[in-house]
């Protein structure tokens, strides 16, 4: 019996993301809510289905996606690379065009620490000649 799902991990600055890609119609469903419930701007939902677009592999599978940490962005860009590297595992041949678009590169940005004797990380107390 073939494999009918296909897995991968994405991850963007402190969200962390697992996708399973199942045979189906479509539906989107992360953290056991409606896709639309989960992201509510229509940007990050057009974010997120990006790499099925570029795959014209949208009405195809089913997705079920479990993410934590960080904020609603982060964790659309998580969700995003996760779903590419599920697909890049179901088919080889689409790695080309996923990479292509840029949606297999990990985006490294994450907040830099704070140092001692700073407000933040760059970020100076106030000078005060006297």
């Amino acid at each position: 019996m073939p494999n009918t799902e296909y897995y991968g991990t994405g991850r963007r600055k402190t969200s962390a993301a697992r996708v399973f890609l199942r045979p189906g119609t479509g539906a989107i469903t992360i953290n056991h809510r409606e896709f639309e419930n989960f992201f509510p701007t229509d940007a990050l939902r057009v974010q997120v289905k990006r790499p099925l677009l570029v795959t014209e592999t949208g009405e195809k599978f089913d997705i079920l996606a479990t993410v934590a940490g960080g904020g609603v962005n982060g964790q659309a860009g998580a969700v995003r690379l996760g779903i590419a590297r599920a697909l890049v595992e179901f088919n080889g041949e689409l790695r080309k065009l996923l990479k292509k678009d840029g949606l297999l590169t990990s985006d490294s940005r994450i907040k830099e620490r704070k140092k001692y004797g700073l407000a933040g990380a760059r970020k100076r107390f106030q000078f005060s000649k006297r």
